[in-house]
């Protein structure tokens, strides 16, 4: 019998270049600070403004008169101005400006807190800061917590007024950067300014409006002998979208439930025209219309489900009515993306952000074994991997 059978046969040694190999590179540590997306790009510096609110005890003396609180920030040629707070003695804001460290070619920030009724506009009083003396805060620092600060008129002399107001210097990491109103102001030379009135560019509060129709009731359709197809026509600005033709087997009462989704910028101006329409052959009908103004619409950060309202439809003497379920989401961000395909689903909002587990580190050493690329001549050439 043959001994071919019995002998061992060896494996072949290795490729050189697929064999392991030891590495020791020189990763620098991250122990003292966490690192972040912000780490691989350039920081830009912001002087951020946070105003919360307001003491006026001497504001409800007299019951009749109504009036509106709002603050205004001042750092040179900027302006910055909150939303206005109706006849209140704690009037509340809580707005963030960043402005531009750049840009800034001052070194006093001026807070005013005014009133504006029938008679006209006042100061109550106001506040300087020092830009230089303003705190620096770097993620993950713990949030500079704000302060109330007593008022003083226009002569420097005290008020019974406060104000509650945060004052710091950071970066676009900050958890501030996102809500915040981002300010610039017109370039002008210097020679203008004195006759120029300095003007706010705020970059747009952009939010996701989301519109769920859900049905709609007592239609009036004039062609009832006749199969018609129903379907819901939204028209926001310059954008449109279209529900599909309504599955319901009777037609004065179909149903839909589809979300049709759009992107609104404040300050909300446009509005959202809904159009109930039936086509039968090549012929459309509008069956009824309803407008609705963005303004008394819900915002929502987080997912909480919106309630179904019933809107009634433009049809004199009729009882057609949609009901919508419709919201304007601002907890996640918005991008130059179709609304449906985001590929940032990362919320805005920190307070819907989950909680890190730790921190993965990954670096790229060095590839070896590529094959060269041919050059067009038939040479060899390098690799230009990446």
């Amino acid at each position: 019998m043959s001994n071919k059978h019995n002998q061992q046969v060896n494996p072949p040694p290795p490729m050189e270049e697929l064999s392991p190999k030891k590495t020791s590179p020189n990763i620098p540590s991250t122990k003292k600070s966490m690192a972040s997306a912000f780490s691989l790009v350039e920081p830009m510096e912001f002087l951020y403004i946070r105003i919360v609110k307001g003491k006026d005890p001497c504001e409800l003396e007299n019951d009749t008169d109504t009036f509106k609180t709002y603050v205004e920030v001042r750092i040179g040629n900027y302006r910055a101005i909150t939303k206005p707070v109706e006849k209140t003695a704690n009037p509340e804001w809580n707005q963030v400006f960043a402005f531009s460290k750049e840009r800034i070619h001052t070194f006093f920030i001026e807070i005013l807190m005014k009133k504006k009724d029938k008679e006209g506009e006042g100061v109550k009083g106001r506040l300087i800061f020092d830009v230089n003396e303003a705190p620096k805060r770097v993620p993950p620092d713990s949030p500079l917590a704000p302060q109330w600060y007593i008022l003083e008129d226009l002569g420097g002399v005290c008020v019974k007024e406060e104000l509650m107001v945060a004052v710091w210097m950071g970066t676009q990491a900050d958890e501030a950067f996102t809500e915040a109103w981002n300010l610039d102001a017109a370039g002008v030379s210097y020679e203008d300014v004195v006759n120029t009135k300095a003007k706010v560019y705020m970059s747009p509060k952009l939010w996701y409006l989301r519109v769920n129709v859900i049905q709609a009731q007592n239609l009036e359709i004039a062609n009832k002998n006749k199969k018609a197809e129903v379907f819901v026509k939204a028209v926001f600005g310059d954008a449109m979208a279209r529900t599909k033709f309504s599955t319901s087997k009777n037609v004065l009462s179909p149903m839909w439930n589809e979300d049709l989704m759009f992107v609104a910028a404040e300050p909300f101006e446009h509005l959202l025209v809904l159009t109930v329409v039936t086509k039968v052959g090549n012929n459309e009908e509008v069956v009824g219309k309803c407008v609705i103004h963005l303004g008394k619409l819900e915002r929502r950060l987080g997912s909480k489900p919106v309630d179904a309202r019933w809107y009634s439809l433009e049809r004199p003497g009729e009882n057609c009515k949609i009901q919508l379920r419709a919201s304007l989401d601002g907890g996640y961000h918005v991008l130059d993306e179709t609304a449906r395909h985001s590929s940032d689903t990362r919320p805005t909002v920190r307070q819907l952000w989950k909680q890190e587990i730790g921190v993965l580190e990954l670096g790229i050493l060095n590839a070896t074994g590529l094959p060269q690329m041919k050059m067009r001549s038939g040479h060899q050439g390098r690799t230009d991997a990446y």
